[in-house]
């Protein structure tokens, strides 16, 4: 990464936005890796990985590769530029079996012809001393190659080619006029190029063996050849290197890209772009959107079903009439609900702050989820995903399902958990429980009062006592009042307590609820929602890189 910035901040300097550019496609390239395709994402890294190591070399040559076919003159159009005899020429296959390179200028090519690859025995520098002032200074900062014939039967040999096209600023395309319609340069080569038309040239050699009446027409075919190829921006030059016709017009061509020094950026900015548009079709250039309400709803209510909060619930509601009944109700009977079992017991909840601590990596007693239940977790995943990738390319959306299901194995076992480790909120009761208890003894002690009063009266009355005065309250003989009273009163009682008690464990079961729900939310959002918005951010990243690099 710091090479890549070294080289962006090289080119910055030059105004361009190159770097930008590369850095635009590692962050492309970095956050499609598993999720586009695997050999188009190594080619955006090889782009990435070539365009840093080029931009930390020297900016001040400029390498011109010349390509061609067995007999096309390549070796002798190189020759006739450099105006040495270094390439073998001949017209049988192979000819060529390495690279030759000549170098206009020593400094800092080195470094530059190690990156390329090119044998020191075969690097020859046009101002040595055997060439001393014979050089041609108009391409003073250039590397020119001379590379093997791509159609030679060496694998070895395109191999070396395709390497070189590769690496090279400037292509020169040497073509013979009786094979200048080969389809294996234009399938193999000269398509495959579109949108490289700036760094590139045609070259139609051996131009004295056409009739001069008959070469326009020639140059013309080949101009509408590479039209066909979408190459119709590409210049070419009718040459012949043995008769020196047409040089000096293609050295002031090469001449000018070099002195321009523009061709090391327009070749890597062009190489970008084509990887990057590569991409861009592939990854698809849609907006994301985040998962819609309604699905994550539904998603919700999947898990909470599957979860048992509707038993829980349930079991919260009843739990709650039963405490609460039990402080609340008639002392005399409530007793009898205490031979009942406590549904939430019964489930391992709500066990108190110790249970708690000693059943929290323990399982409940909820029953497992059904077939029906976990299906209709799967389709609410599935309905997520779906949605969420809808207008997407095909590799992100199953990037997507992956994702969505990717945390699968854990949702059993959390969403038990959760439940084990919610506060249910039925421990404590209502606050008027203790109020009405005070007021039940009362009554009961106020029914004993009046109850034992009239006992002895009876008593008194059977052993034929003296019956003592006995005070009235409205015409009505107070121990009888306060017998029936306080047994009336504390049925009543009993009796509104039972409706008191019926609200309280309503609301304490919404509120269990409410609070599972909550519980089951974060899950659901940690296992499948963010795995999911991960996804999406990738995307985005993938997006907005690739368009930074397409600009």
């Amino acid at each position: 990464m710091t090479s890549l910035l070294d080289g962006a901040k090289k080119l910055v300097s030059r105004g361009s936005d190159l770097g930008a550019r590369v850095a635009g496609l590692e962050a492309a390239t970095s956050h499609a890796q598993g999720r586009l395709d695997d050999e188009l994402v190594d080619r955006g890294q090889e782009m990435v990985d070539r365009a840093s190591s080029r931009l930390r070399l020297s900016a001040e040559h400029t390498v011109i590769a010349i390509a061609g076919a067995t007999g096309s003159g390549k070796s002798s159009t190189f020759n006739a530029l450099t105006g040495l005899e270094l390439s073998a020429v001949g017209v049988r296959r192979p000819t060529t079996s390495w690279a030759t390179a000549c170098v206009w200028g020593r400094e800092g090519a080195q470094e530059l012809l190690e990156w390329l690859g090119i044998p020191a025995r075969h690097q020859v520098t046009r101002d040595s001393v055997i060439d001393t002032g014979r050089e041609d200074k108009r391409l003073n900062g250039t590397v020119l190659l001379d590379l093997p014939d791509h159609d030679s039967t060496e694998v070895s040999h395109h191999l070396e080619v395709d390497r070189l096209v590769n690496l090279a600023d400037v292509l020169v395309w040497v073509l013979d006029p009786q094979k200048y319609a080969d389809a294996a340069i234009h399938d193999r080569y000269l398509k495959p190029l579109v949108g490289h038309e700036s760094v590139m040239m045609v070259v139609l050699n051996h131009i004295d063996t056409v009739a001069p009446e008959r070469r326009e027409a020639m140059v013309s075919d080949v101009r509408r050849l590479l039209a066909a190829d979408g190459l119709g921006e590409v210049p070419v030059f009718a040459i012949s290197a043995r008769e020196e016709i047409g040089l000096d017009a293609l050295k002031d061509e090469l001449a000018r890209r070099v002195a321009t020094k523009k061709a090391t950026k327009a070749r890597l900015e062009a190489d970008v772009k084509a990887v990057a548009s590569d991409m861009s079709a592939a990854s698809g250039t849609a907006k994301s959107s985040s998962p819609g309400k309604e699905r994550i709803r539904e998603l919700d209510d999947a898990f909470a079903d599957a979860a048992g909060v509707p038993v829980v619930v349930n079991a919260v509601e009843t739990s709650t009439r039963m405490r609460a009944g039990r402080a609340t109700g008639w002392p005399v009977t409530s007793w009898f609900s205490k031979l009942k079992p406590d549904p939430l017991k019964r489930l391992h909840l709500d066990l108190g702050k110790e249970g708690r601590a000693l059943n929290k990596a323990a399982r409940t007693s909820i029953p497992q989820a059904t077939k029906v239940q976990r299906a209709r977790v799967d389709a609410a995943v599935r309905h997520v995903a779906d949605d969420v990738g809808n207008g997407l390319t095909v590799p992100w959306q199953e990037a997507i399902r992956r994702a969505s299901v990717s945390r699968s194995a854990q949702i059993g076992d959390q969403l038990d958990v959760a439940l084990a480790g919610t506060d249910l909120g039925v421990a404590k009761l209502p606050w008027w429980a203790g109020l009405v208890r005070v007021l039940q003894w009362l009554l009961i002690l106020t029914a004993l009062v009046g109850g034992l009063w009239l006992a002895l009266l009876a008593g008194g009355s059977y052993l034929r006592l003296p019956e003592p005065t006995t005070p009235d309250v409205g015409g009505f003989p107070l121990p009888t009042l306060l017998l029936v009273g306080g047994v009336l009163l504390g049925v009543v009682l009993a009796l509104v307590c039972k409706v008191l008690v019926r609200i309280t464990a309503r609301s304490r079961a919404r509120a269990a609820d409410r609070q599972l729900r909550s519980e089951i939310r974060g899950i659901s959002q940690n296992l499948v929602i963010q795995p999911i918005e991960a996804e999406l951010d990738s995307y985005e990243r993938v997006r907005e890189g690739l368009s930074t690099a397409l600009k």
